[in-house]
């Protein structure tokens, strides 16, 4: 079943797209076909998408006692509850004539079918979808016959409780996978406290695949538009002309001024909805540009320095530096250029700085396995020795001490350097004498070709 159906030719509700308002004229109108024309042309006028009326087939609805029975409310029109909703109750020919005043308006016309005979009625009208009332929520055989006409269906849950709306919803999936839910406490008018708009959120659990709505009979917007917040996509309220007039259901109901602000409210609240993804709007570029902080140089950093956090600071900088949730990544890179105190670390500058200062392991020459020795002599060798000499004074042992020598044995000259120290090892004295240097005495080292002066 779709999350989201067409409700109305070409308006789908659920899913994202806008909450359909539906404006319940009800019995407001008087008994007075031009003042439900009114309420019609006023609803359309303050932005709700379909007017609304309650169709009642009487006798299918009550018993005769229920009837007959005396009604002595101040909101009477009649001495019995009989006289009272026939007053109230238009014609089938002034249904269809409402119906085409809607369409010349251009809002959507449907109503309550309160019994079984007032659906089919409706159904030959072609409504473009059936409202369950709350009263008829639980009944069953009604649902049953509704469901099968084919119609969407907005199916009120005043009076029920959840697990009745659990056999609603199965009855109803049955027959007809187009329908929706929607949260209602029959009170009239509803107080804040027993209105539970937690139901609503309760009822997308329970029923995730269908459209869930709010029907509301308290004082005010607020509560609805909260509805709206939470995700009803529909909602139905009770509008009148006058709260003032006879009539139980005026009280409860929206004035003119009421629904177009409700009717606002809720397009505002669905703007301010949005898509639920967070990241920065390009509405906030101007207040990142102006109080945004980044990262400054706490203190200089000389060029070759490896930073750490201690030396970073954030601050409302100017030019804007490495954006603030960026600091720790600075730590360890090797600084390019001279740094002054408390200026920005431009991301320009940055990208270029080494991801890391050179570790250890990288500092060392690469290991082939069976050249330890010639490589890497242990610590206090002679070669290993050489290792903290300036670079002129690496590779002889002789000029280590001031005698001049050949290059360092363990270069690629190691084999004719011990072919030459062979040669002359005789005499080599004498002839360091004749060519002028001081006289020199050799005797043999550990290493065959480590001499020094003696």
């Amino acid at each position: 079943m779709p999350l989201e159906f067409e409700l109305c030719p070409g308006r789908v509700v659920g899913g994202d797209h806008p909450c359909f308002i539906i404006a319940e004229i009800g019995q407001n109108h008087q008994g007075d076909i031009e003042i439900a024309k009114k309420m019609i042309k006023m609803a359309k006028d303050c932005g709700a998408d379909c007017a609304k009326f309650q169709k009642s087939e009487l006798e299918d609805k009550f018993n005769r006692r229920a009837l007959e029975r005396p009604y002595t409310s101040k909101h009477s029109w009649g001495k019995t509850y009989g006289e009272h909703k026939r007053h109230l109750e238009f014609s089938h020919d002034q249904y269809e004539e409402l119906q085409k005043y809607a369409e010349e308006v251009g809002i959507f016309f449907t109503a309550s079918g309160m019994d079984e005979m007032a659906v089919e009625f409706l159904h030959e009208l072609k409504v473009p979808f059936f409202k369950v009332g709350s009263g008829d929520t639980n009944n069953f055989p009604y649902l049953e016959k509704t469901a099968k006409k084919g119609r969407p269906m907005v199916v009120s849950s005043g009076m029920q409780s959840m697990a009745t709306m659990r056999r609603v919803y199965k009855t109803v999936k049955e027959h007809n996978q187009n329908f929706a839910i929607l949260q209602c406490t029959s009170a009239y008018p509803l107080e804040a406290e027993d209105v539970n708009l937690r139901v609503i959120t309760e009822y997308q659990k329970e029923f995730p695949d269908i459209p869930i709505g709010y029907s509301g009979h308290e004082s005010g917007v607020s509560i609805t538009v909260a509805a709206v917040a939470l995700g009803a996509k529909i909602i139905e309220r009770h509008v009148t002309l006058d709260k003032t007039w006879k009539g139980s259901d005026h009280a409860a109901s929206l004035e003119p001024s009421e629904l177009a602000e409700l009717v606002r409210s809720i397009r505002l609240v669905e703007r301010a909805l949005g898509n639920g993804v967070k990241r920065m709007l390009p509405c906030e570029k101007p207040c990142h540009d102006k109080l945004g902080k980044s990262v400054v140089a706490k203190v200089r950093i000389p060029k070759g320095t490896v930073l750490t956090a201690d030396m970073l600071a954030v601050k409302v900088a100017e030019p804007m530096g490495v954006k603030a949730e960026e600091i720790f990544e600075l730590v360890g890179k090797t600084v390019m250029e001279n740094v002054e105190e408390d200026e920005s670390v431009v991301p320009e500058e940055a990208k270029a700085w080494a991801k890391e200062a050179p570790s250890a392991t990288a500092r060392a020459p690469r290991q082939h396995p069976g050249h330890h020795q010639a490589r890497h002599p242990p610590p206090g060798s002679p070669r290993r020795r050489q290792a903290h000499l300036g670079p002129d004074l690496r590779g002889d042992p002789r000029r280590a001490q001031g005698v001049p020598g050949e290059r360092d044995p363990g270069c690629r000259h190691l084999h004719r350097a011990r072919q030459e120290e062979d040669r002359h090892r005789h005499g080599c004295g004498v002839r360091a004498q004749a060519a002028g240097t001081h006289p020199v005495r050799l005797r043999r080292l550990k290493h065959p070709l480590h001499t020094r002066q003696t």
